[in-house]
């Protein structure tokens, strides 16, 4: 192979070889900068007086399965007009970087499919360079995320580490990009979202929150126009919860040992959907003589049941119907959880039934929340918050199995 191939393909083409050699697994390589580079690196001029050199040691690509290192000898030059004393630019290597723009491109691609600590490995060099390389690309194309063509968003918060450390993060529904992610949770955590949306001009039509006052407030004032709608696991989530707690009071007023034998493990039967029991473990019989002893329980199981039926109806008004009907049973039962979750449903009827005007939820953040906590757990965590911050919106590109970070 010709050896102006070679040094265009390690990213170093028109530079001037001096010297090799192979030491311990290394390919040693000490080069001149091209001559089309001896030029002012201020105004560009070529009217300049050599004043010596320094030399430079700079990562490039793998020569064959060799760590390959570079001696540049780079001139220092006196500009006539500027009437200062510079370094020259080199071509083909990242200003102030002690490796080349080929390396970068490398350890990007690489980054895709390996972690940071593989990566060094094979390189043979520093996690610290990997790390660096991998934050400046991600700087450059995911800082800033892009608001204007959003239209669909959904806003949760994730817990991510010990001492209720929270994250609050807004999704594009369309894309699957995380476009925001600020500290805490709560109102506070979106205003500088909220700053950035308005200068984007973009035209949110429709928000998937939980039931949470204060993305309530928050969504309502900020998009007036948008149309809120209320999760529907989450729905699902705070019945299961009074569903529970329901249990719970039952245990602690069951008088004698038969009803709290029978009442004792079935959690996790009654918060299970029905197609979804284990015939072979007997878990349906379980769960019908705990109904049977306990009619409360029964009436808000049933409940529970038919709770899913509001999202399977043919249009909204047929669902407006079925959920005006199930409050009715709920405040006729005289269960105390019931009537407060039946208050509850009727206080944000308008945005659960604003899904079948826009039929999105918060489902695609809670799955990305979950990629979220593995990528956190396989680093071991992120000191550099403004890395993982950038992790972050960069994740929806990653389609591969999360292998370590």
């Amino acid at each position: 192979m010709p050896t102006c191939l070679l040094y265009r393909s390690i990213g170093l083409a028109g530079y001037q070889p001096v010297a090799h050699r192979e030491q311990k697994g290394v390919f040693q390589l000490r080069m001149r900068a091209p001559k089309k580079a001896l030029k002012c690196p201020g105004c560009g001029t070529q009217d300049v007086i050599k004043r010596g050199t320094i030399d430079r040691v700079v990562q490039a690509p793998l020569i064959g399965l060799l760590t390959t290192t570079v001696f540049i000898q780079v001139p220092r030059v006196e500009c006539r007009k500027c009437k200062r004393v510079r370094t020259i630019k080199l071509p083909g290597v990242v200003p102030g970087k002690n490796h080349t723009k080929s390396f970068a491109r490398l350890v990007v691609d690489l980054r895709k499919m390996m972690t940071i600590k593989d990566i060094a490995r094979y390189l043979g060099v520093s996690t610290t360079m990997i790390r660096g390389i991998d934050k400046q690309y991600l700087k450059t194309h995911f800082a800033k995320p892009k608001l204007k063509h959003v239209k669909l968003i959904a806003i949760d918060e994730i817990c991510i580490g010990s001492g209720h450390k929270y994250i609050t993060i807004v999704m594009d529904l369309e894309s699957g990009a995380i476009i925001f992610s600020g500290k805490g949770k709560g109102q506070n955590a979106l205003k500088p979202f909220w700053r950035r949306l308005s200068g984007s001009r973009a035209k949110i039509e429709a928000a998937a929150t939980d039931m949470s006052s204060a993305y309530y407030t928050a969504v309502h004032k900020h998009l007036p126009d948008a149309t809120l709608v209320f999760d529907r696991f989450h729905i699902v989530k705070l019945m299961n919860d009074k569903l529970t707690q329901l249990r719970r009071e039952l245990f602690r007023e069951a008088e004698d040992g038969l009803h709290k034998n029978v009442l004792k493990g079935t959690r996790w039967l009654l918060l299970m959907a029905s197609e979804n029991l284990d015939e072979s473990r007997n878990e349906h019989e379980r769960l019908q003589e705990a109904l049977k002893l306990n009619e409360s329980l029964s009436i808000a199981y049933y409940l529970k049941e038919d709770l899913r039926q509001i999202w399977e109806q043919e249009n909204r008004n047929k669902a407006a119907i079925f959920l005006h009907d199930w409050c009715r049973r709920a405040h006729a039962s005289g269960i105390r959880v019931l009537q407060i979750m039946a208050n509850t449903l009727e206080g944000y009827r308008n945005g659960i039934l604003d899904w079948y005007r826009y039929p999105i939820s918060t489902g695609p953040l809670e799955g990305t929340n979950n990629k979220i906590k593995t990528m956190k757990r396989q680093a071991y965590g992120y000191r550099d918050e403004e890395y993982f911050r950038l992790k972050l919106y960069a994740l929806h590109e990653f389609k591969f199995k999360l292998t370590g970070c």
